[in-house]
């Protein structure tokens, strides 16, 4: 070790036994500059002002560059060489920390798709030691987590015995100003009885050429086998459901139905009791005993609001079809709840954080990469969701 290095090695061990901890940073400036100039020495085989036949190239001194690593940002000292025959001289240890740094991104990547906007993620890097980093080079991370988000997107699907659908709206930059987009979702139930994530779109509102655009996907990819669905009765929806999927049974989610009664409930006397009074026809024993608790309901409102009588002698036997189904299939089916409570409430947890998204691609790429993890979870589950065969133990 030459008289120079021992000098730099003098300085920052006095620097840490003074410091401590809070000199790991200029420590760290110190010892790269010190081993980049070392290394600089090795590639011309000579060392600074040193007279040498074998010397194969000159110093040119030094560029400065900040450098993001995991002890913080590094002002470094880069070591250049003058022309030469071959390449020029650039330090291995800044390329592995290229390496770094691109790892880096990834994490900063995945703390927004779980839900840390941009800003927010400058703001944990700093506090990081991390100063360079921002919310547009955030975004470009991103970006890059893309093409992998398609893939899943668009992979093979099998057959699916029961479909569940649903929308939720999120706020998005469209041009100069902020719109209400939906963001389509379809859960499916296979033969085993495991849920999985069957797909997701993002398209401006849930009119019924974006519905059949969603629906025929699913087909396209492989989707078949189809026995049942499940959904609200948004006009979009059910005129595709009807296009692409002619004659499978529909069922009304009846979460749903019971808050558009409220809403058609001519007093608040009523809008309190008319749940229970539907309870009594989705908990009936059978078809034929919901039928029965319906007609004297709409018997009852008959006189005196027979509007809301009418409403539901039209709507409520929407919601019975999941009588059809096995006995231990009929409760779990009878609602959208298995894409509500866990993909929209987890989508609503994870999107509020970013508020208005700049583009809807930035809008897929969350919403995709929070699917996957919910798909992941019921892939790993231990349980399934629906028991189609007491004498099936595994998928």
């Amino acid at each position: 070790m030459t008289q120079s290095n021992n000098n730099v090695f003098d300085v920052v061990v006095e620097q840490l036994i003074s410091e401590g901890p809070d000199a790991m940073r200029p420590v760290l400036t110190a010892l790269l500059n010190e081993a980049m100039k070392i290394e600089r020495e090795q590639f011309l085989g000579a060392s600074h002002y040193e007279r040498s036949e074998d010397r194969l190239g000159f110093a040119n001194g030094y560029q400065n560059k900040r450098v993001d690593t995991q002890a913080g940002t590094l002002n470094l000292s880069i070591p250049k060489t003058a022309k030469h025959v071959d390449e020029p001289f650039y330090p291995q240890s800044l390329e592995r920390g290229l390496r770094s740094q691109r790892a880096m991104m990834q994490t900063v990547a995945e703390m927004y798709v779980t839900g840390v906007s941009t800003r927010k993620v400058e703001k944990v890097m700093q506090s990081m030691g991390i100063e360079n980093i921002s919310s547009t080079q955030v975004s470009r991370a991103n970006q890059k987590m893309d093409e992998a988000l398609k893939v899943w997107r668009d992979r093979p699907l099998d057959k699916v015995s029961y479909l569940i659908l649903d929308a939720r709206y999120e706020k998005v930059r469209e041009g100069h100003q902020v719109i209400d987009m939906a963001v389509l979702s379809a859960v499916g139930v296979i033969p085993c009885g495991r849920r999985c994530v069957l797909g997701t779109a993002v398209a401006l509102n849930e009119a019924e050429i974006n519905w059949r655009a969603f629906l025929k996907d699913l087909i396209a990819r492989g989707l078949h086998g189809l026995e049942f669905i499940v959904s609200d009765d948004h006009s979009g929806l059910k005129a595709a459901r009807k296009a692409v999927f002619p004659g499978i049974p529909w069922q009304r989610c009846q979460f749903h139905l019971a808050q558009n009664a409220i809403h058609h409930a001519p007093s608040q006397k009523i809008k309190q009791r008319i749940g229970g009074e539907l309870r009594n026809i989705w908990n009936a024993p059978n078809i034929g005993a919901a039928q029965a608790n319906l007609k004297m309901l709409v018997t009852q409102y008959q006189e005196n609001h027979p509007h809301l009588s009418q409403w539901l002698e039209n709507n409520v036997h929407e919601g019975l079809n999941a009588f059809a189904l096995p006995a231990r299939h009929q409760k779990k089916m009878r609602t959208s709840n298995s894409i509500e409570r866990t993909v929209q409430q987890e989508l609503k947890r994870r999107t509020r954080l970013v508020r208005v998204f700049p583009n809807r691609e930035a809008l897929l790429r969350l919403v995709s990469a929070i699917l996957i993890e919910i798909d992941d979870e019921w892939a790993n589950a231990n349980h399934r969701y629906i028991v189609w065969n007491d004498n099936d133990s595994t998928c």
